[in-house]
């Protein structure tokens, strides 16, 4: 498939997702951005994994920004629960500490599982 198709595919594919469905993306893309990061940390690639993680980061911070904080305590409780999931992935950045980015991924893992069931619901 050409790199134009792809771009294409999916922009379709975030155009046309639910709400539920673009968190669900989010996550997929904060896991493998911090996956890829521990490849290139085994790879003593720093500045590569210096990049995956930014990018990992982002995605976080998206999830962040997208919290409607006035609706309730799970609200909130994601809020704590996003921020200190991304202050793994700076100080897994900062040190380039594999085991920080794994605790992160294991987070994002559980939360993710948690929206899927969430989404499948709706």
């Amino acid at each position: 498939m050409s790199t134009h198709a792809l771009q294409t595919y999916k922009q379709v594919q975030v155009s046309t997702a639910s709400a539920g469905e673009l968190i669900l993306m989010l996550f997929d893309g904060a896991i493998r951005f911090a996956n890829q990061a521990l490849s290139c940390m085994e790879q003593s690639d720093l500045a590569g994994a210096n990049d995956k993680l930014l990018k990992a980061q982002d995605i976080v911070y998206e999830l962040i920004v997208a919290l409607n904080l006035e609706v309730g305590e799970i609200a909130r409780n994601l809020y704590r629960l996003y921020m200190f999931i991304n202050q793994l992935l700076i100080q897994a950045n900062v040190s380039k500490d594999p085991k920080l980015v794994q605790q992160a991924v294991g987070m994002l893992t559980e939360l993710r599982t948690m929206w899927h069931e969430v989404v499948e619901r709706v």
